[in-house]
């Protein structure tokens, strides 16, 4: 089987994935492109950009302003919000501080992001193409998944220290299962008739997962990521909430103990702002992954006609 043949296989997976009955016809390419869409220019590119990011500024300046302008009347005292100038002043001050915890809690989330996410997709494969294994690990995951992360926090500390690994490990089971669950549907939803194809021209199993049931399942596992990249935030900082002598979670114990409002919120927006950095690389690598998925294109109605 040659693998020109496994790849149109691959593109009939992928249009099956975004065409179907009544959607919207997709113009074709045009000649010379060798099949493919022209590339978008950068100046189009970055009209693209700015199009999608006014909005959320928008939004922003709008809550900035209410904040500021609740903060600066008093309706609520300042010591229990502060006003923007007042967590600037703390942040900018407290700055070399702050950088240093802000790269512990980022190394614990990032580590613990791609252990779940190795772990999650081999546990989905492992479940997907056996069922033996789906019966016997899906439980397992599930009732690992309904136990309080919070509530084994303590024991992690025990058994490993006050070091990293509990908060790692805290991540990476946060971060678990929606990778498991976006990859077992993934794999699943591949269409049976192209699985068929694939093994009446000899394809083995390696070569049709990575030609056609793994392609089809990143749109699924990519949503799977972006939901996981920011709940293994949520672990790191669980985790430094326990027991820790660094990162975004201790010096959010620190600022509540003290009262310390302006640190406190200096410090939610830092924790805030490396989920988001790391949703939006999570982002950028679908796009690149996936740019034929309907997901990607902004010109596709969501209702037919």
């Amino acid at each position: 089987m040659t693998e020109n043949a496994l790849d149109t296989a691959g593109q009939r997976a992928g249009s099956a994935a975004t065409g179907g009955v009544g959607s919207s016809p997709v113009a074709a390419p045009p000649p010379g492109t060798g099949g493919r869409p022209p590339r978008p220019t950068l100046g189009r590119r970055a009209v693209t950009f700015a199009d999608s990011l006014w909005r959320p500024a928008l939004v922003l300046a709008a809550f900035v302003a209410a904040w500021w302008f609740v903060a600066a009347r008093e309706y609520v005292p300042n010591y229990l919000v502060p006003t923007p100038g007042q967590v600037w002043e703390t942040m900018t001050g407290q700055w070399s501080e702050l950088a240093r915890h802000t790269l512990v809690t980022l190394y614990e989330t990032v580590l613990g992001f791609v252990l779940a996410a190795v772990l999650g997709l081999a546990t989905a494969v492992a479940i997907a193409y056996s069922r033996t294994l789906d019966k016997a690990l899906y439980p397992i995951v599930l009732f690992a998944q309904v136990i309080p992360k919070i509530a084994i926090a303590p024991l992690l500390v025990v058994w490993f220290g006050l070091g990293l690994t509990p908060k790692i490990i805290l991540a990476v089971l946060i971060a678990f299962f929606p990778v498991v669950i976006s990859g077992v549907a993934g794999l699943r939803s591949t269409d049976p008739e192209l699985l068929d194809l694939a093994a009446t021209m000899g394809a083995g199993p390696w070569r049709t997962f990575r030609k056609i049931r793994f392609p089809n399942a990143l749109p699924h596992l990519m949503a799977g990521l972006k939901v996981a990249v920011t709940l293994a935030v949520v672990g790191a900082v669980v985790g430094e909430f326990v027991g820790a002598s660094e990162g975004l979670g201790y010096v959010l114990l620190l600022a509540n103990g003290n009262l310390d409002a302006p640190l406190l919120f200096a410090d939610l927006i830092l924790m805030s702002a490396i989920g988001i950095v790391l949703f939006v690389l999570v982002e950028i690598a679908e796009a690149l992954l996936i740019p034929w998925h309907a997901s990607r294109r902004a010109s596709v109605s969501l209702t037919t006609s």
